[in-house]
Order: C-alpha cells, then structure tokens, then sequence
C-alpha cells in the first residue's frame, strides 16, 4: 500500500521515475486534474509548474531549489538583455547569465576532476569544497559533509534549455515570456526536466501560450509511445544490465573474451533502449498534455557514417551543440583546418557535457577525430569509390557500428584500468571454439540482443505501420493492449530501482 507519506518525501534510494509503478500511480491523479483544468491556460501552466517542481523534489530532492535559483537568474538577465538598448550592455548580461549558469554546471560537475588533476599535477593535497553546504552550515546549524557535491538531478540538461533561451533573444530569435510562471514552466517542465530532450525555447515556449489541442489519434500515438519507451526500458535495458552488462564491467577480468564481447553490444543495445525509451515516455506524455517535443532518436545504428550516427543519437544534444557551440566557434566557415578544430573541440566540449573524466573527454575525442576521418575519407575518395554501392555501404556501416559500440566502453566503464582489462580480454581470451557454448550459456540475452537489434534495424515503415495499427484499433483493444504490456512488464521488473543512465549526467 503507497502512503502518503511516502508519496511526499523524497528517498534518494528510490527517485520518481518513469519506469515506477509509483509514477503511474501518481501520474494517472495528476492527469485526472489535468483534465478538469487544461482549458484555462494560466491554471493549466500554473499546475504544470507545481506538478513539475514536485516531480523534480522527487527525484533529486531539496535541489529543485537550484532548479528555482536558476530560473530566477535567467528569466531577470533575459529581460534585461532584450530591454538593453545598446550591444554593449545586451552582451554584459548575456555574459551574466552564461557565467551563472556554466558556474554552477561547473561547480556541481567538475569540482573534483579539476581538484583531483590540480593534486596530480602540482603534487598538491586541496579538497574541494562545497561552500553553499559551509552556509547551510554557518546560517540553519546543520552538519553536512562540506567536502561532498551531489550533482544535481538533471542539472546539465535545464542549464543548457536557459541558456538557448538567453542566447536566443541575445540574437534576436525569440522576445521574453509574460512572466516568470510561464518561463518556470518551460525550464521545469517534468517529462523533459531531467534527461531531455533538450528543449529550445523557441520551440516550446509558443506553446505555453496555445490552447489544449491533441486529437484522438495524436493521443493513440502518445499512449504507444509511452508503452514503447516502457519496454525498451524495462524489458530490454534493465534485464541486460542486471543479467550480463553490470556483472561483466564489474569484474571484466574474471570473463572470457567471448563474454566481454557479449557485454560490450550488450551495453551498446542497454544505452540506447534506457536513453530513447526515456525520450519516448517524455515526448509521450508531453502529448498527452497537449505539447510537442522534438524527436530525440532517429535509429541511430543504422548510421550509414558516422556524421550519420551524429544527426540520429541524442538529436537534441548534437543539434545544440551544432548550433550554440559549432557554429559559434566558425562552423566550417573558415577554412578546412579550423572545420576540423571546431569538430574536435566541439566533440570534446560534448564529452566533459557528459561527466568529468578521463574516459568522457576519450570518448568524446574518439568521435571527434572520427567525424573529421569521415569527412576526409568522404571527399578523398569520392572520386574512385562507388559511395552508393551495397557492398560500399554496408562495409561503412559495419565500421561505423562496431567503433560507437566499443567507444562506448568508455562510456560504461568506471574507469580506464577497466577499459583496459575488457580490451585485454577481447583481444586476447577470445576463443573461437568457446563462442558457442558461450552463446548457449546466455541464451536469454543473446535472444534479447537479437530482438532488440532486429527491431531496430527493421525499416522505418513497418514500424510506422505498427503504431499506426495501434492508433486504428478500438479502444476495449487498446485498454486489453496496455493491461497485457503492464502485466508483462510487472513479472520482469527488477525488484530495486534501476534509474534511467542519463539521470547521472
């Protein structure tokens, strides 16, 4: 039985999430009262605001006044730089707003990567420190640990939405919102809030302004795509990362080759299925409220390249960094040599975007030396190579899928010794003879990677057609549809939370 107590106190163990019977739960009230005010659009936004900063208290706690703080900051520097009359002081506050909010991204994110690289550098012993808990300390007499920073939840995701928002009316794109309830909603907006898609403000901040509108079959394809994101999560992401991924990248040293293999396009398929079924459940619930959300994955592994990979994988992410960052730093604009730095800086910016490590600022550099590589060998062989060839195509392809696979060791891995040992081990234990009995030992999770990749390689269409049959089916079939995927999904849910991956970014 669900408490209302516990409904209303946040447990860092046990984050709202989307894959939660509990959210369901809550969602399904929420919805009833949605329905009773969506047709006035400053209630409908004003409960949307309250709804969403008691979804993001959920999931990362007392830091939703973060959350508050930054909206605050971004919404009066905003206002100030469309009501500057001179370039001079519209970039003094633009310059304002991004110190306040890369500041804060920085402070949460990479205060112990810098600290710890400082100390390795200079031989040095700094700690660092977190000085809003030293207030917290000095002004309400608690006690926290002030050499621990907990990143916020969703932190890097709501920095970059304020910051297209300021950027935006800086370039004269978009004019502020009415007030700050309105821009609070857009920065806090719950389906999006905490693992994207990351969303423009001119894309989404007409809408706070629009009348309910969703018709019987936008509301048919919310539904599907809510189930869909569901199965990728909980069916395929968390029942790989429990039965093969989690066990492998542990201990990579105690597997052979074979299974350190199985593991690696394990977590290729995991990533993908927990990353794009988060961004199905939020563009799926957005629609159900009556809001647009661009798509966020278009199959990504079916790249033709890997400039291809780039334009399907976290679509938001790559679009904004092309057009904030890219094209900031001259794009390809300025000659060959400087279009290559500004897709290695880019890539690399993109990598530290991800975390403060090693391994993130590797794995961003890989991809970046890559697409410099792809144009390159492009243009070079253009000339003598039938691009549109099958064979041509499906040997790039098979490149381009094996190097995003094994670049995301580097992504999983917790730190370089374990990149190493599962390299090691791939190259060195791998057994031809052992493959299937390996094989036949995971059957399950070879079924699964079978069935995940099959779907995801099968062409658009067909897929198109499925939720199309699911939006033209009667709605006893419906209701039955979504009862059998619940029942089955409450058979294979794992017993302990299992959090979205993005969440930790």
């Amino acid at each position: 039985m669900l408490h209302w107590e516990e409904l209303l106190t946040f447990y860092e163990r046990s984050p709202l999430i989307f894959s939660q019977y509990t959210f369901l739960f809550v969602f399904t009230i929420f919805f009833a009262f949605y329905l009773a005010v969506f047709k006035n659009i400053t209630v409908r936004n004003i409960y949307l605001l309250a709804f969403s900063l008691f979804f993001y208290y959920k999931s990362g706690g007392l830091y939703f006044w973060m959350l508050i703080f930054s909206t605050f900051v971004d919404y009066h520097l905003a206002n100030y730089i469309f009501k500057a009359t001179t370039k001079g002081r519209k970039k003094l506050f633009l310059i304002l707003s991004l110190s306040a909010n890369l500041g804060l991204l920085a402070f949460f994110k990479y205060s112990y990567f810098v600290t710890d690289s400082l100390n390795a550098l200079l031989g040095t012993d700094f700690i660092a420190y977190n000085f809003l808990t030293g207030i917290s300390n000095v002004l309400a007499g608690t006690s926290y640990d002030v050499t621990e920073i907990i990143l916020p939840v969703g932190i890097s995701f709501y920095t970059f939405q304020a910051m297209s928002y300021t950027l935006d009316i800086y370039r004269g794109h978009l004019k502020p919102v009415k007030n700050i309830w309105d821009f609070g909603f857009f920065i806090s907006f719950f389906p999006h809030l905490v693992a994207g898609p990351i969303v423009r403000a001119a894309d989404f901040i007409p809408q706070v302004y629009k009348p309910y509108n969703v018709t019987k079959e936008e509301m048919g394809a919310a539904v599907f795509l809510i189930m869909k994101g569901l199965i990728k999560k909980v069916l395929i992401s968390d029942y790989i990362s429990i039965n093969l991924v989690d066990r492998v990248f542990d201990t990579p040293q105690l597997y052979s080759g074979v299974e350190n293999l199985l593991a690696i396009y394990g977590y290729t398929l995991q990533i993908y299925c927990d990353f794009s079924g988060y961004s199905d459940m939020a563009i799926g619930l957005a629609l159900l409220m009556g809001f647009r959300l661009g798509i966020n994955f278009n199959s990504p592994y079916k790249a033709a390249n890997i400039t291809d990979f780039w334009r399907r994988w976290h679509i938001s992410l790559s679009s904004w960094l092309r057009d904030y960052l890219y094209v900031s730093l001259g794009g390809n604009r300025k000659g060959k040599w400087r279009t290559k730095v500004n897709l290695l800086l880019t890539m690399l910016i993109g990598g530290l975007w991800h975390g403060a490590s090693v391994k993130f600022i590797l794995w961003g550099a890989l991809h970046g030396a890559a697409l410099v590589a792809d144009k390159a060998w492009t243009n070079f062989s253009a000339p003598f190579i039938n691009q549109k060839s099958f064979v041509y195509r499906a040997l790039v392809w098979l490149i381009t899928f094996n190097f995003v696979a094994f670049c995301w060791i580097y992504f999983r891995a917790a730190d370089m010794e374990t990149v190493r040992l599962m390299l090691f081990q791939v190259v060195n234990d791998m057994s031809l003879s052992a493959i299937a009995e390996r094989m036949w030992a995971y059957k399950h999770i070879v079924s699964l990677l079978i069935l995940g990749f099959g779907i995801h390689w099968l062409p658009d269409e067909w897929k198109e057609n499925w939720q199309n049959l699911f939006i033209r089916t009667a709605l006893p079939v419906k209701a039955f549809i979504i009862a059998v995927v619940i029942a089955l999904l409450y058979q294979v849910a794992s017993s302990e939370v299992q959090p979205f991956i993005y969440f930790q970014f």
